[in-house]
C-alpha cells in the first residue's frame, strides 16, 4: 500500500482516530478477513449476518494490523467511521490519487477472472503488477485491490463486477482507468438488468469513464460481440477491437484444440504474428486470451513480450476449468466457482475434447439471477447436455435445476438425477465408471467446488 497516516485515512473517510498516534503510518494492505491480516496494514471490521468483524479487532491488531477501521467501539487503535464499506472506497480513492502507474480495468458477463489471470504473467514481464485476488471485484474486494498498489507498481489491473446500473461507475470513481476492456455481454444477472441491452448499458460504464484518446485513454472491445462493439460510440478514447473477425485489431486465427482440449492459436496484431498456447482448456478461452493480449498491447507492452507471456499462461484463481487426472484414470473438471448460461455452455462444449470418447458425467447446479427466463434457460441447458453427449447428468438446486433434468430426459438422456443440494451429490458418484470425465459446475452459492475437491482427492 502507498503509505498513509491514520490521520490521512481519517481525513479521507470523514472519520476520527482513537487510541493511537494520528501520525502512525499504515504501509500494509487493507484486509477484511482477520485470518489474512498483514503487518503494518489496516483491518476493516465489516458487520456481517453471521459474524461481526469488530469481534476480531483485537486479534487483528495482535497479528500485526496498525489499527482497525471500525463503526462500533473496539478496545484497540482505530479509525472510527460511519460506514466501513464506504470508508474502504474512500481509502482506496486516496491511494489511487497518489498512484502514478497505469490503471487497467476489465468487465464482462463471463471470463473476467480468467482474463485477469492470463493478463497478469504478461504484464509481469514488463514491470511490477498488482491485480485482483480471485474475483475480488465488488465494493469490498475492489478497494482492497486498489490499496495494494505501491509506489513501485507499474500496472494496476482491476476486475469490475456489476449487479446493477451504476456499480461500475462507482468503482471507476475510486480508481479511474486509462485502459478498459469489455469482454462480452451475456445473460448473467439477467434478473437484475431485465435484458442483455440493460446489461450492455451497465458494462459500458467502464468505457464511459475513460479519458479521451488525447490523454491516453484506450477502450479494448470484443469486436465479435455486437453489443460490445457498439460501445465504441460511448467513449472519446482510442478503440482497439479484439476477436476473430477480419476487422479486429488483435485477432486469432488457426484456432485449434488438442485431443485433451488445450487451446492454441495464431495471434495477430500490428502486422506481427505468433503461435501461442496458453495452458487452458476450451475454445471459449480464445476471447479471454485475446482480451489479455489487447490490454497488454494497449499498455505499450511489445508484441513479442505479449506472445511470450501468453504462451503457457495459466488460470490460477481456481475452480475455472481446473482439470485434474486422478491415478485411477478418472478426470475431474472443477468449473464450480460460478455459473452463467454462457460459461456453462462453454464448459459443456469443452467436454467432448476432454473426454475423447470416455464416459462423461456432468454435475450441473442451478444458475442464479436469470429472472423470468430462468426456467427456459435451464431447460435449454438440459437439452444441450444431451446434445453434447453427456452420459449421465446430475442437477443440483431448486425447481429450475429440476427443469434442467426434465429437459435432458425429454431429449433422450436416460441417466438423469436431480438433488436439492450438494449433500445429495457424492452418494450418486460412488463407483464412477473407469476413466470417466466428471464436470462440476454451478452457482457459487451452491458451493459445488467442495464436491469437486472431494472428487479430486478421492481414489475410488
Amino acid at each position: 500500500m502507498i503509505p498513509l497516516t491514520l490521520q490521512e485515512i481519517a481525513d479521507a473517510t470523514s472519520g476520527r482516530v482513537a487510541g493511537a498516534d494520528p501520525g502512525t503510518l499504515v504501509s500494509g494492505p487493507l484486509s477484511f478477513d482477520s485470518r489474512n491480516v498483514h503487518p503494518g496494514g489496516l483491518f476493516a471490521a465489516l458487520p456481517g449476518t453471521r459474524t461481526d468483524g469488530h469481534d476480531f479487532a483485537a486479534a487483528a491488531v495482535a497479528d500485526g494490523a496498525v489499527a482497525v477501521l471500525a463503526s462500533s467501539p473496539v478496545t484497540v487503535p482505530a479509525v472510527y467511521v460511519q460506514d466501513v464499506t464506504a470508508a474502504l472506497g474512500d481509502i482506496a480513492r486516496a491511494v489511487a490519487d497518489r498512484y502514478t502507474g497505469l490503471v487497467l480495468a476489465l468487465t464482462g458477463s463471463a471470463g473476467k477472472t480468467s482474463t485477469k489471470d492470463l493478463l497478469l504473467p504478461v504484464l509481469q514481464l514488463a514491470g511490477p503488477t498488482v491485480a485482483n485476488v480471485k474475483s475480488f471485484n465488488n465494493e469490498i474486494g475492489f478497494p482492497s485491490t486498489v490499496a495494494r498498489a505501491e509506489e513501485s507498481t507499474r500496472y494496476l489491473v482491476l476486475e469490475m463486477g456489476a449487479r446493477g446500473k451504476g456499480h461500475i461507475t462507482y468503482l471507476t470513481g475510486i480508481a479511474r482507468p486509462r485502459i478498459s476492456a469489455v469482454l462480452n455481454v451475456g445473460t448473467a444477472h439477467l434478473g437484475e438488468f431485465g435484458s442483455r441491452e440493460g446489461i450492455a448499458e451497465a458494462k459500458a460504464e467502464i468505457v464511459a469513464a475513460l479519458p479521451p484518446a488525447s490523454e491516453g485513454g484506450v477502450a479494448v472491445l470484443n469486436g465479435d460481440d455486437p453489443l460490445v462493439r457498439a460501445m465504441a460510440g460511448k467513449t472519446a478514447a482510442k478503440v482497439l477491437f479484439f476477436g476473430t473477425g477480419p476487422t479486429c485489431d488483435v485477432r486469432a486465427e488457426d484456432i485449434t484444440l488438442s485431443g485433451a482440449g488445450r487451446l492454441s492459436f495464431t495471434l495477430h496484431a500490428g502486422g506481427k504474428s505468433a503461435v501461442v498456447s496458453p495452458d487452458v482448456f476450451g475454445g471459449h478461452h480464445v476471447t479471454n486470451a485475446l482480451a489479455a493480449a489487447a490490454l497488454a498491447l494497449a499498455a505499450g507492452v511489445p508484441f513479442e513480450t505479449v506472445a511470450r507471456g501468453l504462451d503457457g499462461a495459466r488460470i490460477v484463481s481456481g475452480a475455472r476449468m481446473e482439470v485434474t487426472d486422478r491415478p485411477d484414470g478418472v478426470t475431474v473438471v472443477n468449473d464450480a466457482f460460478n455459473a452463467s448460461p454462457e460459461a456453462t455452455r462453454a464448459a459443456l462444449d469443452s467436454l467432448a475434447h476432454l473426454a475423447g470418447g470416455r464416459p462423461v458425467v456432468a454435475v450441473l447446479g442451478e444458475m442464479m439471477e436469470l429472472g423470468d427466463r430462468a426456467e427456459e434457460i435451464h431447460r435449454n441447458m438440459g437439452k444441450l447436455a444431451a446434445a453434447r453427449g453427456v452420459d449421465r447428468l446430475i442437477t443440483v438446486g431448486g425447481p429450475n435445476a429440476a427443469a434442467m433434468a426434465a429437459a435432458a430426459r425429454e431429449a433422450g438422456m436416460s441417466e438423469v438425477e436431480h438433488v436439492a443440494d450438494r449433500a445429495g451429490v457424492l452418494p450418486l458418484l460412488d463407483g464412477l465408471p473407469p476413466k470417466a470425465v466428471v464436470l462440476v459446475k454451478g452457482a457459487h452459492s451452491l458451493a459445488l467446488d467442495e464436491i469437486a475437491a472431494t472428487l479430486t482427492t478421492s481414489r475410488k
